[in-house]
């Protein structure tokens, strides 16, 4: 994007270079996408699948019994894969089109205006960014209180949550080279400790439990929303366009690589967990990668699965905090009011105030829902995200096909196939998850939910009384 100029300060010629190779970008998408979800999850996930599947459709009812178990655990991971698979493919087009820095706050931008995409400027910098940052940050805390234990407190977890955000944003203010290396380690790390846990687990074997007890029909609805969430962060490719070398050949690639790749991992894991625990064995457990990594190596196995979960929880902190500055980057580039966002410090490579603002607000958020939740940090703060965040996924999914009609003669590198129907079923899935994480905040009264909605609101008031200041000059839309 061209440069904003501002009254109070010169133009800033500093920007982004393009140095993420391929390999650097699929790092990015399976560092952040790896995250705790696969080790804490997955057993619930197989609680809710061990029942016959039941769908209801216009008053008709049908069973499906053979899907109860193994099989239908392992479809629903499937069926979870192939949604990511369409989101990406939606993002690789959008992504192609405008490989800039922003990624969800550019296309917005171009197919709804400015108001549209300062809205989501606005929740991600308030809401979504800083509560995913925030939340695995409770889980490094979590694990990293395992091996060193220095008490049971909320505050003793406070601690660590505080220290691995600074620490992290401390790395990635050093430079893009310092922040793409350390994401390419963790990653390894990460998927090499997953490996390890499926040779574990398919060259162990625990005596067979009886069958796991299931009665009614299985909570495919409640499933899924797992396994998506378990999914969640391929996206985040798209935000930094700007850096990526041949970037109309490499976001495709990395997005298609990142996701399969991890589709991958996460069926091989779950079959090992079958296959070393039998099927009720890994319904029931509380600690599933610890009872299989048992197995072999006894009790240093909780010590080995708190270390890599705490690298897991890292390489997706660093991914998100690294992805993160760049929208906030973007958005000071075309808005006055975020203008200090909007300088690339040339000393360092890197977008400094935004991730210096990036990690106040989160701070901020995480102390917040620290000193009112204590311990429930984590929980609170996915209510928190889930609704808004879902929101502007849908509205992504409509800008895709409002920019095929409306900007037909831009370039595009790739198209996605079969064109409406993929971003059709991304919308469709989008509605389908904020209309159960808003039933699941009314049934169980979650404020988190409705604090989020109101800072949207906020955004909202802002955008109609124009309070974002006139257009900045470069300004695209």
């Amino acid at each position: 994007m061209p440069e904003t100029v501002t009254a109070t300060r010169p133009l800033n010629t500093a920007a982004p270079k393009r140095q993420l190779t391929l390999f650097d970008s699929t790092c990015i998408i399976v560092g952040i996408i790896i995250g705790s979800s696969i080790f804490a999850s997955t057993p619930l996930i197989a609680q809710w699948m061990a029942a016959p599947l039941t769908l209801e459709l216009f008053g008709h009812s049908w069973t499906f019994t053979a899907l109860a178990g193994p099989s239908g655990l392992m479809l629903l991971w499937v069926l979870g894969a192939g949604i990511t698979l369409i989101g990406a493919l939606c993002y690789a087009e959008l992504a192609t089109m405008y490989p800039e820095n922003g990624g969800d706050y550019v296309y917005l931008t171009h197919a709804f205006g400015r108001p549209v995409g300062f809205l989501f400027a606005w929740a991600q910098l308030w809401i979504i960014r800083p509560g995913s940052i925030g939340a695995l940050a409770y889980v490094f805390a979590q694990y990293a209180n395992e091996l060193w234990h220095l008490g049971d407190s909320w505050q003793v977890l406070m601690g660590y949550t505080i220290a691995a955000i600074i620490a992290l944003t401390g790395i990635n203010l050093l430079g893009v080279r310092q922040g793409k290396w350390t994401q390419n380690l963790l990653t390894m790390v990460k998927v090499g400790g997953l490996l390890a846990i499926f040779i574990t687990g398919m060259t162990s074997r625990h005596a067979s439990p009886g069958p796991v007890a299931a009665t009614g029909s299985a909570n495919f609805r409640l499933a899924l929303i797992f396994v998506l969430f378990a999914y969640a962060g391929w996206y985040e490719m798209a935000c930094v366009g700007a850096e990526v070398r041949e970037p109309k050949r490499n976001i495709l690639r990395a997005l298609v690589l990142g996701t399969m790749a991890v589709a991958v991992i996460y069926l091989l894991v779950n079959f090992s967990f079958i296959h070393a625990l039998g099927y009720a064995g890994f319904a029931e457990s509380k600690a599933v990668a610890v009872d299989v990594m048992k197995l072999r190596f006894g009790d240093w196995a909780g010590k080995l699965i708190s270390l890599l979960i705490c690298f897991s929880a890292l390489g997706a902190i660093n991914g998100l905090t690294f992805t993160g500055a760049r929208i906030n980057y973007a958005v000071g580039r075309q808005h006055r009011m975020f203008a200090l966002l909007g300088q690339w410090s040339a000393k360092h490579d890197t977008p400094v105030w935004s991730l210096v603002l990036q990690c106040a607000v989160t701070l901020a958020l995480v102390v917040g829902f620290g000193w009112a939740r204590g311990r429930n940090g984590f929980e609170t703060l996915v209510i928190f995200t889930t609704p808004v965040f879902w929101l502007f996924f849908f509205l992504v999914g409509v800008a895709l096909i409002v920019l095929r009609f409306r900007q037909p003669d831009v370039a595009r590198a790739y198209r996605v196939p079969l064109f409406p129907l993929p971003p059709l079923l991304f919308c469709a899935t989008s509605i389908f998850m904020i209309h159960s994480s808003i039933t699941y905040a009314l049934s169980n009264k979650s404020n988190e939910a409705f604090w989020s909605m109101g800072i949207l609101a906020v955004g909202v008031v802002i955008c109609v009384f124009g309070a974002f200041l006139p257009k900045t000059k470069g300004d695209p839309v």
